[in-house]
């Protein structure tokens, strides 16, 4: 009897004996822990999940700043002339006529008549000069007149064509006698260097204003003096930082043109005084008639003369951004 109780004493041991080890996770047995917590020093680091970045916005382009200077040429297909005058009409759809002076007169006057209704006159010399058809599409009636005495002329010439010019733009995209430049005009280089890494055509409008404003100053004997038949020089005007109120429109108009802006060069009246502007053709807005910016408001008058001898002063800038203070008689 002793000997039972001492070998089922014994077996009752090594029963809790191997549960006890089992428990502990015997890896030998294959056993997992039955604890559902295991201590903090026990349990496995869990990867943070890293949040998806925002997609990096794409840069806004620049535009491309390369000048564009449209030649304009006499290529003979359509003419027109006697003696002493030559027109060459072959690049009408292109909105421009080149005619020559080939007599010994020193005053001479082309005289052009628009569908618009206005007429146009320049001075012409021995080479060719380059006219804007700035009317646009229709019946032009040229006539070329010279000197007899004073003010009095004769005509030596005149010729009625028709023009189908192909848009509203060319003619304001190239030179003319007004906006005279090349290819290898300063003031087409630095138009250039300003609208270097612009984004938007209204940007290098900005920047052009902004030079002409900051680089010019206005000659007030040169517009006391200027004689009938004045020309703008774009790269003398550049090299001096001087000029009256044509000077302005034709350095702006140069800069503008040769970076692809449709820009016109306005001539009329502001009040009693005989003045120059410039108006220009952006995409998102079409023609603006005289701009100088868009301040979220209105857009105000491109009038730089005004607005630097006026030191951009509220007045000024009032008179400035009113139609009813300018009347546009001609546009090249």
């Amino acid at each position: 009897m002793r000997e039972f109780l001492r070998r089922s004493a014994a077996f009752s041991l090594c029963i809790f004996f191997s549960i006890s080890l089992a428990a502990c996770g015997n890896s030998q047995g294959g056993m997992t822990s039955f604890s559902s917590t295991a201590p903090p020093s026990a349990v496995a680091p869990q990867a943070t999940a890293t949040p998806t970045p925002a997609p990096t916005p794409a840069p806004t382009p620049v535009r491309d700043s390369t000048p564009v200077v449209l030649e304009n040429t006499a290529s003979g297909s359509v003419t027109y002339g006697n003696s002493v005058v030559s027109i060459d009409a072959s690049n009408t759809a292109d909105g421009y006529f080149m005619a020559r002076y080939e007599g010994s007169n020193q005053k001479v006057k082309l005289v052009l008549d628009g569908p618009d209704g206005r007429q146009y006159r320049f001075d012409m010399n021995n080479a060719w000069q380059t006219f804007p058809l700035a009317a646009g599409s229709g019946s032009y009636t040229l006539g070329v007149y010279e000197n007899v005495y004073g003010t009095s002329y004769t005509q030596a010439y005149s010729v009625s064509f028709d023009a189908a010019v192909k848009d509203e733009f060319t003619t304001f995209l190239r030179p003319n006698e007004y906006v005279n430049y090349t290819a290898d005009s300063v003031a087409v280089q630095k138009g250039a260097e300003l609208a270097d890494g612009a984004q938007s055509d209204l940007e290098v409008v900005e920047r052009v204003y902004d030079f002409v404003m900051e680089h010019m100053t206005y000659d007030y004997d040169k517009a006391d003096n200027v004689q009938s038949g004045y020309l703008p020089n774009v790269d003398n005007i550049m090299a001096t930082g001087t000029g009256i109120c044509f000077d302005y429109a034709s350095l702006m108009a140069t800069m503008l043109r040769s970076q692809r802006i449709p820009t016109r060069l306005d001539i009329g009246w502001s009040g009693d005084i005989y003045h120059a502007w410039v108006s220009v053709y952006l995409t998102e807005s079409g023609w603006v008639n005289g701009i100088i910016q868009f301040d979220g408001t209105q857009w105000k008058r491109m009038d730089p003369t005004f607005a630097d001898n006026g030191n951009q002063e509220d007045w000024i800038m009032e008179y400035i951004q009113k139609d009813s203070n300018y009347n546009t008689l001609l546009v090249y």
